[in-house]
């Protein structure tokens, strides 16, 4: 399969003639990869089981981890979920359209090969105009998990896209570098009380403003409601290791970390906030076999979102064996970021003190 590679530019003028090639693609049953405003998405038919399994395919994805179904229109939740709570009305009032996921249950229009086996259906309504546009012009239903391979760092640029899917998709559409750089918080409204399933850029706090008490731990489950619960998600190809702890604690135990292994002739790579990224590479001018990367300013946490993916994709690029990064536990999203960090280090946790 030859993948294509279109621009678009979120005006549907322009757009026009892009999405009616890539409607056409889904509507016969293809796959193409679009942006929205968190990371690049995997589309499919959502209502049509045969497109599901080559998501999955073409992932590489599990089929017991549920697809995130894309809307376009409010009323559109009602069109594929039944039983909905009064919560999901006030959070769509909040935050929709947005950086939003809610679990319902679902209705028989959507099929078990789309939710991965569940009753239920995870429910999206993006605010990027071009995906939008597409899920529209496409009949108003689109499953679409992060267009990565799964297990590696989601997609935040085409490019990324076509690294990890060429060949195995029809289509990716470069509508440029998406905005937010995580994918969307996740919450289950099917239980007694909502709960968190994935942090994201809606956080605990915006949630409990528009629902008053939320849970945070999912009780654990052989089948999991929504992605990247139960499988390692956002690797990078070497061994990472997250370092926390107090003040220079940290880039003090990186420095030492990072020191031996050059000491073996080993690539490493390290993550560090704006205000300690001249301290390494003050360390370790001259050493070619150290890359670090200024993530950004501890005071910006929207720039740590926006540049996580993306730093993890190029340190790839450089073969390094080792990844050491700093702890990002910022106020507002500093949840969201470690949560991704903890994930493509496997837990792997190293405290300073």
């Amino acid at each position: 399969m030859e993948t294509r590679v279109v621009r678009a530019c979120g005006d549907p003028g322009a757009d026009r003639e892009v999405m009616k090639e890539a409607a056409g693609i889904i509507k016969a049953g293809g796959l193409v990869a679009i942006p929205t405003e968190t990371v690049y998405g995997l589309a499919g038919d959502a209502l049509n089981p045969s497109s599901s399994k080559k998501i999955y395919e073409a992932k590489g994805r599990p089929s017991d981890n549920p697809l995130i179904v894309h809307i376009a229109k409010l009323k559109d939740m009602e069109r594929i979920a039944e039983d909905i709570p009064g919560t999901a009305y006030k959070l769509a009032e909040k935050y929709w359209p947005g950086p939003l996921t809610m679990i319902l249950k679902k209705k028989e229009i959507v099929p078990y090969e789309t939710t991965g086996g569940l009753d239920t259906v995870a429910v999206r309504f993006p605010v990027n105009m071009i995906a939008r546009e597409f899920i529209e012009a496409s009949g108003g239903f689109i499953a679409a998990p992060s267009a990565n391979r799964s297990g590696r760092p989601s997609c935040t640029t085409a490019k990324h896209c076509l690294e990890d899917l060429d060949g195995k998709v029809d289509m990716i559409i470069d509508g440029g570098e998406v905005g937010i750089g995580l994918e969307s918080t996740i919450i289950d409204l099917t239980g007694g009380r909502p709960c968190i399933l994935r942090q994201g850029y809606i956080n605990e706090e915006m949630l409990r403003d528009a629902l008053g008490d939320v849970e945070t731990e999912a009780p654990e489950t052989e089948h999991p409601k929504a992605p990247g619960m139960k499988y390692r998600h956002y690797a990078p190809k070497g061994i990472m290791k997250i370092v926390q702890g107090e003040g220079s604690h940290v880039e003090e135990k990186i420095i030492e970390m990072v020191s031996e292994h050059l000491s073996r002739e080993e690539k490493v790579a390290v993550i560090s906030s704006h205000e300690k990224y001249q301290e390494y590479l003050d360390n370790f001018r001259d050493r070619s076999s150290v890359s670090v990367y200024d993530i950004g300013s501890t005071e910006d946490e929207d720039l740590i979102a926006h540049r996580l993916f993306a730093i993890l994709r190029e340190i790839d690029d450089t073969g390094a064996g080792y990844i050491y990064s700093e702890s990002f536990d910022t106020p507002r999203l500093g949840k969201a970021i470690m949560d991704r960090l903890y994930r493509a280090a496997g837990h792997n946790i190293i405290y300073s003190d």
